[in-house]
C-alpha cells in the first residue's frame, strides 16, 4: 500500500541531523521543497527535507563494506560500497561515520576518516566536510569511498547512509543501509584473530606487496640506533590454510628465528618450499639499509605474487635491526571475499612483535637466549622500563611500518565479475610483457623509454617510437643492436586487423590448462572498448581457444611440476657470478614413488667487467670538521666516481651536506653604562661619591666574568669654616676618631674610647628587586663612659648598594 505524501519526519532518529545534502540536490526537487530546509545550531546541521514517502524494509539499496568484517583495525582501510540494484538507482546520497550512541551534531562524535576514490563521483560536503556526498546530482547505481578506521579506544561505529531518488529519501538505522563495526581486541590469547574461511573465488589473482618503514629516528628517539638500522630480506608466502609460518600465540620455527634473530631468511625460505603442495608462491624482497629512506632516494621494497581457491592467504616477516628477536609481518591474511571475488587492496600498519627466542630488552641488547621458548607476541609499551617503547602510562606503540598489498592483475574465468570499479577490468586485463630480449651480454643498455605518440592521428597507418642508450660495449668484436625500435600503429579509436572501427582490449594472458596431465585446453578472451558510432556489431571474436599439453609422458610414475621462477639476481655485481631459479612440486606421482625432477636450476651469469661497471662509487669520505668552532655549522663528506663518466651517466651524488653541533658558544657579561657621579658625601672637606653600572647578560658557556658594578672617588666640595677652636675640636675629633677606630678593630668594632658601642646589625632588606638599591646597618652605644667627652662616642651607620644588575 502506498502512503500518501507526507513531509519526512526525523525527530526520532537524531543521528540523521547530521546527514545533509548539496545544493545541487535541488534540482531534483520541487521549489516548495526547497522552502522547507531547515536549520539548526550545531555540527552539521543544515538539513534538507523531501516531500514523498519512507519505504521501510528495502532492499533494492545496499551499504557494503568489502569482506563484511564486524570488527575494524584502528587506522586500518576499509573500502566502503553503496550501490542499488537494477533497476532501481539513486540521484544522490550522504555518508557518514558516527561513534555508537552518537547524535553526530559536534565533532567528536564522527568517527575515522574517508578517502576520494573517484574525484567526478563523490567529494566531501562544504558544510559539513567530515560526511561523502555526490559530485554532480545523476543517475547511478554504485559509488565507493575509503573509510580510515579510529585509533585504538573509539569503541563501535556506525556508517550510515541516505539515499536520494526522485523525491524520497530514504534513511535507515538498522537494515542495509547502516552497517556496525566495532573495534577489534588488540590482545591475543594465543589464538589467530579469526577461523579462515573456505575460499569459494575463481581463477586467481596477481598482487604486489609494498612494504614502506616508518622506523627512524624522529618518529622513535628512544635509543634510536644509528649506525646499524635496517630492515631485513622479506620473506613470505602465499599458502593454504593448512600451513602457518609464523601466528601470534604460536611458537617460532626455527626458519622464523633466523629471521627475528639474525635476518637471515635461508632457513624461512627452505620451509616454505618444504611445504610445495600448500604454498603457491614464495615472496622475497630486498633488505632496506637504512630502516627509513625518502621515497626519492630508493623505492620502497616490493614483491609479486599470486593466489588461487585453494592458497589464498599470505604472509610474510621481516626483521627489525638491530633488535634481540623483534620483527614485523602479517600472518595468513585473507585475500578471499565472501562474494567469491578477490581484495582489491590492503592497507595495515605494522607495530613490532617478539618471536619468543630472545629475552633482551633493548634494540642493541646482547644474546640471551629465552629458555624456555616464549610464544610469539606483540610487544608493549610496559615490557621493560628499559625498552624503547616503554610508556609508564601504557598508551599504543607507534607504527614502525606500513605494508600495501594491492591487487594488479585477474587471470582466468572468474566468479565474481562485478568490477570494483570502473576501471578495474582495464587493469586487470594488462598484458605482462614478456619481450624476449635477445641483446648480446657484452652490449650493456639503459632501459627503453615509453612509447613515443602514433606518427598519425587518423587511422591511416602510422609508426612509434621507443629508444635505449648504449652504456658499454664490453666486447668490440660483437656488434649491438640498434638503440631505436619502432612499431606499427594507427591513430586512436581505429584498429589494424579488418579496418573495423570497433576498439577492442588487449588479449588476456591463457587460462590455465584444463587438466593437470597430457593434453588439454586453455583459452583466453577480450572486450570491447569502444563500439563502432554507427551502432553496427562488432564482429572481431572476444574469445580464443587452443590446444595444452602438460606432462606429455604421464604415467603413474610421473610428477606434475610449477613452471620455473624467475632468476634470482646475479651473485656478482661484476665479473662471472652465478644465478638460480626454483619451481615446486605441484603433485606428487600417483605411485607413491619419490619425484626425480630438478626443483632447482644453477647457471653462470656473466655482468659487465668490474673495471668498466657504470657508476661505480667509492666508499664515502669521513665526515668534515664542523664548520664552526662552537654552536651550530655544517659538515660534509664526498664520494668519488672510480669507474669512466662516458661509459654512462651517473646520478649518485657525490657530496652530502649535514648539521653539526658543538658546545654552545662562551657568552660575555654584558654591562650598562656607568651611570653619572652621586653627590658628595660630605658638605665640606674631604668626602667621597660613587657611581654604579648593571648586569644586562649574565656569562654563560664559560663567557667572560662581570667587572665591578660600582666605583668610588674622593670629593673636596670647599674648605671647612676656619675657627681655630672649632678646628681644634674637629682635630680632637679627628683623633678619637682614628683612635676609637683602632680599639673597634682590636675589640671586633664593639669599643670606641670613652665608650662600648653594641656589634653592627645585620644589613637591612634591599630598597630594590632589582636595578640598584641600597642596604643599611647600625652599630649603637652599649655604654658611655664618664670621662668620655668625645663627640665620637655616638651611633654609627653605615650604606652600600645592592641589586645592582638590570631588572
Amino acid at each position: 500500500m502506498r502512503l500518501p505524501p507526507a513531509p519526512l519526519r526525523l525527530s526520532q532518529s537524531p543521528a540523521l541531523l547530521a546527514l545533509a545534502l548539496p545544493l545541487a540536490l535541488a534540482l531534483a526537487f520541487s521549489d516548495e521543497t526547497l522552502d522547507k530546509v531547515a536549520k539548526s545550531e550545531g555540527y552539521c546541521s543544515r538539513i534538507l527535507r523531501a516531500q514523498g514517502t519512507r519505504r521501510e524494509g528495502y532492499t533494492e539499496f545496499s551499504l557494503r563494506v568489502e569482506g563484511d568484517p564486524d570488527f575494524y583495525k584502528p587506522g586500518s582501510s576499509y573500502r566502503v560500497t553503496l550501490s542499488a540494484a537494477p533497476p532501481s538507482y539513486f540521484r544522490g546520497f550522504t555518508l557518514i561515520a558516527l561513534k555508537e550512541n552518537r547524535e553526530g551534531d559536534k565533532e567528536e562524535d564522527h568517527a575515522g576518516t574517508f578517502q576520494i576514490i573517484d574525484e567526478e563521483e563523490t567529494q566531501f560536503m562544504s558544510n559539513c566536510p567530515v560526511a561523502v556526498t555526490e559530485s554532480t546530482p545523476r543517475r547511478r547505481t554504485r559509488i565507493q569511498v575509503f573509510w580510515i578506521a579510529p585509533p585504538a579506544g573509539t569503541g563501535c561505529v556506525i556508517l550510515k547512509a541516505s539515499i536520494v531518488q526522485k523525491r524520497i529519501i530514504y534513511f535507515q538505522d538498522e537494515g542495509s543501509l547502516t552497517k556496525k563495526l566495532c573495534e577489534q581486541d588488540s590482545t591475543f590469547d594465543g589464538v589467530t584473530d579469526k577461523p579462515i574461511l573456505d575460499c569459494c573465488a575463481c581463477g586467481t589473482a596477481k598482487y604486489r606487496l609494498t612494504f614502506y618503514g616508518n622506523w627512524s629516528e624522529k618518529t622513535h628517539p628512544k635509543d634510536y640506533p644509528r649506525r646499524a638500522n635496517h630492515w631485513s630480506a622479506i620473506i613470505g608466502g602465499s599458502h593454504s590454510k593448512n600451513y602457518v609460518l609464523w601466528e601470534y600465540g604460536g611458537y617460532a620455527s626455527e626458519g622464523v628465528k633466523q629471521v627475528a634473530e639474525l635476518g637471515s631468511p635461508v632457513k624461512m625460505e627452505e620451509e616454505i618450499r618444504q611445504q610445495s603442495d600448500e604454498v603457491l608462491t614464495v615472496i622475497k624482497a630486498k633488505a632496506q639499509w637504512p630502516a627509513w629512506q625518502p621515497l626519492n632516494v630508493r623505492a620502497a621494497p616490493s614483491a609479486e605474487f599470486s593466489v588461487d581457491r585453494t592458497r589464498h592467504l599470505m604472509s610474510f616477516l621481516t626483521m627489525m635491526g638491530p633488535s634481540p628477536d623483534w620483527n614485523v609481518g602479517l600472518s595468513a591474511e585473507d585475500l578471499c571475499t565472501k562474494e567469491c571475488g578477490w581484495v582489491q587492496k590492503v592497507v595495515q600498519d605494522l607495530i613490532p612483535w617478539d618471536a619468543g627466542t630472545d629475552s633482551g630488552v633493548t634494540y642493541e641488547s646482547p644474546n640471551k637466549p629465552t629458555i624456555p621458548q616464549e610464544k610469539i607476541r606483540p610487544l608493549t609499551s610496559l615490557d621493560h622500563p628499559q625498552s624503547p617503547f616503554y610508556d609508564p602510562e601504557g598508551g599504543s606503540i607507534t607504527q614502525v611500518a606500513r605494508v600495501v598489498i594491492e591487487r594488479i592483475a585477474r587471470k582466468g574465468e572468474q566468479c565474481n565479475i562485478v568490477p570494483d570499479n570502473v576501471d578495474d577490468i582495464v587493469a586487470d586485463l594488462a598484458p605482462e610483457e614478456k619481450d624476449e630480449d635477445d641483446t648480446p651480454e657484452t652490449c650493456i643498455y639503459s632501459n627503453w623509454s615509453p612509447w613515443s605518440a602514433c606518427s598519425s592521428s587518423t587511422c591511416d597507418k602510422g609508426k612509434r617510437m621507443r629508444q635505449r642508450m648504449l652504456k658499454a660495449q664490453l666486447d668490440l668484436s660483437v656488434p649491438c643492436p640498434d638503440t631505436q625500435d619502432f612499431q606499427p600503429c594507427m591513430g586512436p579509436g581505429c584498429s589494424d586487423e579488418d579496418g573495423s572501427t570497433c576498439t577492442m582490449s588487449e588479449w588476456i594472458t591463457w587460462s590455465p590448462c584444463s587438466i593437470s596431465c597430457g593434453m588439454g585446453m586453455r583459452s583466453r578472451e577480450r572486450y570491447v572498448k569502444q563500439f563502432p558510432e554507427d551502432g553496427s556489431v562488432c564482429t572481431l571474436p572476444t574469445e580464443e581457444t587452443e590446444k595444452c599439453t602438460v606432462n606429455e609422458e604421464c604415467s603413474p610414475s610421473s610428477c606434475l611440476m610449477t613452471e620455473w621462477g624467475e632468476w634470482d639476481e646475479c651473485s656478482a655485481t661484476c665479473g662471472m657470478g652465478m644465478k638460480k631459479r626454483h619451481r615446486m612440486v605441484k603433485m606428487s606421482p600417483a605411485d607413491g614413488s619419490m619425484c626425480k625432477a630438478e626443483t632447482s636450476q644453477v647457471e653462470k651469469c656473466m655482468m659487465p667487467e668490474c673495471h668498466t661497471i657504470p657508476c661505480l662509487l667509492s666508499p664515502w669520505s669521513e665526515w668534515s670538521d664542523c664548520s664552526v668552532t662552537c654552536g651550530k655549522g655544517m659538515r660534509t663528506r664526498q664520494r668519488m666516481l672510480k669507474s669512466l663518466a662516458e661509459l654512462g651517466d651517473c646520478n649518485e651524488e657525490l657530496e652530502q651536506v649535514e648539521k653539526c653541533m658543538l658546545p654552545e658558544c662562551p657568552i660575555d657579561c654584558e654591562l650598562t653604562e656607568w651611570s653619572q657621579w652621586s653627590e658628595c658625601n660630605k658638605s665640606c672637606g674631604k668626602g667621597h661619591m660613587i657611581r654604579t653600572r648593571m648586569i644586562q647578560m649574565e656569562p654563560q658557556f664559560g663567557g667572560a666574568p662581570c667587572p665591578e658594578t660600582i666605583q668610588r672617588k674622593k670629593c673636596r666640595i670647599r674648605k671647612c669654616i676656619r675657627n681655630p677652636s672649632i678646628q681644634k675640636l674637629r682635630w680632637r675629633e679627628a683623633r678619637e676618631s682614628r683612635r676609637s677606630e683602632q680599639l673597634r678593630e682590636e675589640s671586633d668594632g664593639e669599643q670606641f674610647p670613652g665608650c662600648r658601642m653594641r656589634p653592627w646589625t645585620a644589613w637591612s632588606e634591599c630598597t630594590k628587586l632589582c636595578g640598584g638599591g641600597i642596604q643599611e646597618r647600625y652599630m649603637t652605644v652599649k655604654k658611655r663612659f664618664k670621662s668620655s667627652q668625645f663627640t665620637s662616642c655616638k651611633d654609627k651607620k653605615e650604606i652600600r648598594a645592592c641589586n645592582v644588575h638590570p631588572c
